[in-house]
């Protein structure tokens, strides 16, 4: 596996209710899986991840990310890694 730059990390993180964030297709592309899959293991592992780490955007907040390209469409929309 090739490690990912500093850069490409920081562009892939966002600010949402004042605490710095990255989505989970930007965390999955890190690991080289699916979102879906790492979405999965979250719900199947629940009781290892801090309740704070893991929230879902409200609807809101995905116009704001929709606004600025920061995702191509509501679809692709899942969870948020803080």
């Amino acid at each position: 596996m090739e490690l990912i730059s500093n850069k490409t990390i920081e562009k892939t993180i966002f600010t949402i209710r004042e605490v710095q964030v990255i989505l989970d297709k930007n965390l999955a592309a890190f690991y080289d899986v699916k979102p879906i899959r790492l979405r999965e293991q979250v719900k199947r592992n629940a009781n290892r991840f801090p309740v704070d780490f893991v929230f879902q955007l409200s609807a809101d907040e995905i116009e704001v990310l929709l606004s600025q390209n920061a995702i191509p469409s509501k679809q692709k929309m899942g969870l948020v890694w803080s």
